[in-house]
């Protein structure tokens, strides 16, 4: 409201739709959400009801979000590659009342999941279930008191995406929205107006609070990608001053530039001074990060070794650490004050102490309400003074810097009676390029084995030089280990992981129960085969 008012002319969207970009200001995205607030007022639903917002990133999906807080509700963001069994799941867990349909890839398969709920669908995307936005916007003149949050109001249901059991919904109010913002603004100063690039699901909190709400802040230019096809192209074209990713998304990078680049040639040009530069330059611009202030990479660990091959190219990636139950405002990195290996020192404001255990517990002034209808997991949620029990085991260095060590819940028991904590050994095999994603097991059997996918470079290899790869890390590996978390065996899975085969969260986090579930049968019989490598 406050762009709209002072510059109301000020682009806020680029939204590209069939090649062309199609731009929204400030101006037009406020009377639009305000006409859209009018039609929610006319479904006559309850104060505070809770709407659904299912659809990938777009300008309409804030528009919408602004239009549910304009009106007075209660936003429950659905990432939108979930299945019709999930999103049946997240409606009812939530008691939605109406939902708004937007940009999907398949939303054939996920509309079953719906039902009978009130729906608005948004025409430019090709979905015409219930009524239809563009219609609902011709109908409506925009509201004009719009409902202005108190701090304290309930703003948001964000449902985790559920490594283990059933989701929660993560309360957040309208306050730790706009604090969580402004402390992320403060990190790194950017050109004014800044540019934004919005991929990262807005379902999830740190594109929620990270581009979407700092964005706002800001008075930021909003980019989208097209498509995943276009992706590349769309990013390099907006150049956005700042850039978050997760670590697959730069491990993805860099296998584009080896494949037009091989190792050894890279290195080679890399040692020549004038060629050196040029190389830099060309890779930052080719890949959208020419202009970047600062790249930040959160949800899962990244290995330092990927970390030290950007800083070759003259990109610097700094490791984040936060959570959807903190509005992402705990520790980061940053450029300049950065410790390959940590994620970084406390932000401004945010206290931090670690249990007996080693967990570490944290506390902001963005902290979430709760989950909602859930005062058990809630109350598990919090020490008895306040501070939120991440589930992360971590250690500080003399500086300050805090290193995640492993994670309580991914602990398991070899037979042979011994704890490992996986994520650090995981962290060491994705050093090897061959390997995409890894899972670290052994419950039911004497020493962990590794289940991995291969990575893009690995499958144009020999499988016979694949393997050789594999095994070679291992010996390298396991001597750096102590006796019981050394690992047996490198297991390659025919399968790729991903969000469709619920094998990974659409964080890209790998759900560790529901590969358990499905291979742990096969753990005794892959640890008795004599080769250390092993093709599912």
């Amino acid at each position: 409201m406050h762009w709209e008012a002072t510059d109301p002319t000020r682009i806020f969207f680029k939204q590209p739709i069939q090649g062309t970009i199609k731009t929204f200001t400030y101006a037009e995205a406020g009377s639009e959400a305000r006409r859209i607030a009018t039609a929610l007022a006319n479904y006559k639903l309850p104060h505070q009801s809770h709407i659904a917002l299912l659809s990938k990133n777009c300008a309409h999906w804030i528009i919408a979000d602004l239009a549910i807080m304009m009106a007075g509700h209660i936003s429950v963001p659905i990432y939108p590659t979930l299945n019709a069994q999930s999103i049946e799941q997240i409606l009812n867990l939530s008691h939605t009342k109406l939902i708004v349909i937007g940009k999907l890839d398949d939303f054939a398969s996920q509309a079953a999941g719906i039902g009978n709920i009130p729906s608005i669908s948004i025409g430019l995307y090709g979905e015409g279930k219930g009524d239809l936005w563009e219609d609902l916007i011709a109908r409506h003149e925009p509201i004009a008191s719009p409902h202005r949050q108190h701090p304290n109001d309930l703003a948001t249901l964000i449902y985790t995406s559920g490594t283990t059991g059933i989701p929660k919904g993560v309360m957040h109010s309208a306050g730790n929205f706009m604090r969580s913002a402004y402390q992320l603004v403060e990190l790194v100063e950017l050109p004014d107006p800044p540019k934004l690039f919005s991929y990262l699901p807005l379902s999830h909190i740190a594109e929620r609070a990270g581009v979407e709400m700092r964005g706002m802040a800001m008075g930021a230019c909003l980019s989208f990608a097209e498509s995943l096809d276009t992706f590349a192209k769309d990013l390099e074209n907006t150049q956005p001053h700042s850039f978050g990713a997760v670590p697959r998304i730069m491990t993805k990078f860099q296998e584009k530039i080896l494949e037009s680049i091989p190792q050894k040639k890279l290195n080679v040009l890399l040692k020549i001074p004038l060629v050196k530069s040029l190389i830099k330059n060309k890779l930052r611009t080719k890949l959208g990060l020419r202009d970047a202030k600062i790249i930040v990479c959160g949800a899962a660990p990244m290995a330092p070794s990927l970390i030290r091959w950007y800083r070759r190219l003259g990109i610097e990636v700094n490791q984040m650490y936060g959570m959807t139950e903190d509005c992402i405002v705990s520790h980061s990195n940053l450029p300049g004050a950065d410790r390959i290996g940590s994620v970084g020192k406390p932000l401004p404001k945010v206290q931090v102490k670690l249990s007996a255990e080693g967990e570490i517990c944290i506390k902001n002034n963005c902290l979430m309400l709760g989950y909602f209808e859930n005062e058990e997991a809630t109350a598990n949620a919090f020490t008895t003074d306040g501070f939120l029990k991440t589930g992360d085991i971590g250690e500080y260095d003399h500086e300050g810097y805090l290193t995640i060590t492993g994670r309580a819940k991914d602990q398991f028991k070899t037979d042979k009676g011994k704890y490992i904590s996986p994520a650090p050994i995981e962290l060491e095999l994705t050093k090897n390029t061959d390997i995409d994603q890894v899972c670290i097991v052994g419950t039911g059997i004497p020493q962990p084995i590794a289940l991995i996918t291969p990575s893009l470079l690995a499958k144009v290899k020999d499988k016979d030089a694949f393997a050789k790869s594999l095994a070679n890390t291992l010996v390298a590996l396991n001597p750096q280990l102590e006796k019981h978390e050394k690992i047996e065996k490198i297991v390659v899975m025919k399968e790729d992981w991903t969000v469709d085969n619920g094998l990974i969260t659409p964080t890209l986090k790998v759900k560790r129960t529901s590969i358990e579930k499905i291979h742990q049968p096969l753990y005794k019989s892959w640890f008795a085969q004599e080769d250390p490598v092993i093709f599912e």
